[in-house]
């Protein structure tokens, strides 16, 4: 995500003296609930769909995200990178290529 992007988000927050209600279990409960709507979004139909609904509810999800990266004071790149690290372990090309299996029944 842009830098412009995410202090777009704290001064959001900051605006509005959010950060008090913005406990890491708050805000996880948060971006549960805004997945759940942006599954709600494929509820009865997964090919025809509100490509627009799509995108707030994503970017609800994103938001919550880089306010919990804020608070638990984490770098996206850095954790995304070391969970990319366990799955490349975890599902190696030549045992995952083309399956859904979980690791574990490769």
């Amino acid at each position: 995500m842009k830098q412009e992007t995410i202090e777009r988000i704290r001064r959001f927050s900051d605006e509005r003296d959010w950060d008090q209600f913005h406990s890491p279990a708050n805000l996880a409960k948060s971006i549960v609930i805004e997945a759940a709507e942006l599954l709600e979004c494929f509820q009865w139909d997964n090919e025809n769909y509100d490509l627009d609904h799509i995108k707030e509810e994503l970017a609800d999800v994103i938001v919550y995200c880089q306010n919990m990266l804020d608070k638990l004071g984490l770098d996206v790149d850095e954790i995304v990178n070391m969970k990319m690290s366990q799955n490349e372990s975890k599902y190696p090309v030549d045992k995952a290529k083309g399956k859904a299996d979980k690791y574990n029944r490769l």
